[in-house]
C-alpha cells in the first residue's frame, strides 16, 4: 500500500516511515526537502498519485500566533484538496491532547482550525490526539526557566516517547477511519512540576523546580486535567523511568 507521510523527515515522521516500511508498505517521506511543499502545493499531486493513506505530521516552523494559523490553514487546505484529487481513502493527522482546553494559545487555536478543516473535508479521517513527548521535557523546562528556577504548574501530565507515538500512528493509519478522535498517551501520569524535576535530576541539571499553579505552559494557565486524555486512551508501554535510563536527555 502506498502511504504518504507529510512531515516524514521529522522526529515522528521519520520513525513512522521506518515502521511502515518494516511492515512492507510503500511509505513516502514528503517534506520540502524531498520536493513536496504543502504551503505552495509544489509536488503534492505527483506525490499523492496512487496513494491510499496520507498521514499529516507537519508542524508550523513558527509558534507565533498568526504564523501558526497561516501555516495550518494553508497547508491543510492544499493537502486536503490534493487528497480529493488523488482519491485518498484515509487522512490521518497528529494533534495534541487538550487542544480544545488550550485555546488561550494561538498555536493551539491553529491546531483546532486544522482539525476543523479535516472534519469538514469529506475525506474519511482519524485525528490522533497525543500527549506531550518525553523528548520535549527539556523544552518545557527551558520555556519556564527564570534564572536558576523553573516555575511549573502541578497540573497532571501523561507523556509518551516518540517511538511509541510512531508505532501508534502506523497502527491507526492502517486501520479503518474513525471519523473522529483517538487519544494516545504514556503509561505514567504525574504532576508536571514533579516529572520535570525528575528529568532535570536525571540529567544532572542544577536548576530548581518551583511549584506555581499560576505559571503558564507555553502561554496557557493549566487546570489539573489540561494535558491528559479526556477519556479512554491507547496507552503506550515505555515508562518515564525507562526513558530516563537511556541517558539521552537534552536540557
Amino acid at each position: 500500500m502506498k502511504i504518504v507521510i507529510i512531515g516524514g523527515t521529522g522526529l515522528i515522521g521519520s520513525k513512522t516511515v521506518t515502521k511502515l516500511r518494516e511492515r512492507g508498505h510503500e511509505a513516502i517521506a514528503a517534506a520540502p526537502s524531498t520536493g513536496v511543499d504543502t504551503i505552495t502545493g509544489a509536488g503534492l499531486d505527483a506525490a499523492l498519485e496512487g496513494t491510499s493513506i496520507v498521514i499529516d505530521l507537519a508542524n508550523s516552523p513558527s509558534f507565533e500566533d498568526a504564523a501558526a494559523m497561516e501555516f495550518f490553514q494553508t497547508s491543510g487546505r492544499n493537502l486536503l484538496a490534493a487528497e480529493k484529487r488523488a482519491g485518498v481513502v484515509h487522512h490521518v493527522a497528529l494533534s495534541v491532547v487538550g487542544t480544545a482546553k488550550l485555546q488561550a494559545s494561538g498555536y493551539f487555536r491553529a491546531k483546532q482550525a486544522q482539525e476543523e478543516l479535516i472534519e469538514a473535508s469529506g475525506i474519511p479521517y482519524t485525528i490522533i490526539h497525543s500527549t506531550q513527548f518525553f523528548e520535549f521535557m527539556g523544552a518545557i523546562a527551558r520555556a519556564a526557566t527564570q534564572g536558576n528556577e523553573v516555575r511549573l504548574s502541578p497540573a497532571l501530565i501523561q507523556p509518551i516517547i516518540s517511538d511509541d507515538v510512531a508505532e501508534a500512528v502506523a497502527d491507526i493509519a492502517l486501520g479503518e477511519p474513525v471519523n473522529g478522535l483517538v487519544e494516545i498517551a504514556g503509561p505514567d501520569r504525574e504532576p508536571l512540576d514533579r516529572m520535570v524535576a525528575r528529568f532535570l535530576a536525571a540529567a544532572h541539571d542544577p536548576r530548581v523546580v518551583i511549584t506555581d499553579p499560576a505559571s503558564t505552559y507555553f502561554g496557557v494557565v493549566l487546570d489539573e486535567t489540561s494535558l491528559v486524555p479526556a477519556g479512554p486512551a491507547k496507552l503506550a508501554t515505555t515508562t518515564f523511568d525507562a526513558f530516563l535510563g537511556r541517558g539521552e536527555l537534552r536540557t
